[in-house]
């Protein structure tokens, strides 16, 4: 039987570039995930995301049955979806190599589909690059 798990992904930087975190949600499995990334730009950071979302979806589902499995990532970021969708060019070189690393990622789904939704609509991954970006900066004082 096919499956499909949705996945929302979110990446902000403080400042742009500045302190980046990425956050992201898969409601089949109630998971929520958080990473800091460093300095990074916004874009960076949304692509960070995307790449950490496809990584966690196949060790959640393992190899085999990724195969079988449909990924839908949805993304606040118009910019991020509209390239990983072939709807614009990328045109920032910073960019190329997480493109092509989600491209690779790609190969491992049976397909992967790339969703913009409103900034509303995407609250639990936000709330995880905030939570980790807060956290971030309350060590440093």
């Amino acid at each position: 039987m096919e499956e499909k798990i949705i996945i929302y992904t979110d990446g902000g930087s403080r400042g742009n570039p500045g302190e980046s975190a990425l956050g992201i949600y898969i409601p089949k499995f109630e998971k929520k995930y958080s990473e800091y990334l460093g300095i990074k730009t916004n874009n960076e950071a949304e692509y960070e995301a995307v790449i950490f979302a496809l990584k966690k979806a196949k060790q959640l589902i393992g190899k085999e049955k990724s195969k079988k499995t449909e990924i839908e990532i949805k993304s606040d970021s118009e910019l991020i979806i509209m390239q990983l969708s072939g709807e614009y060019k990328l045109k920032e070189e910073k960019l190329i190599q997480p493109f092509i690393k989600i491209w690779n990622l790609k190969q491992d789904f049976k397909k992967v589909i790339f969703t913009h939704i409103f900034r509303e609509q995407n609250k639990k991954a936000d709330t995880m690059v905030n939570k980790e970006l807060d956290s971030r900066t309350q060590k440093l004082f």
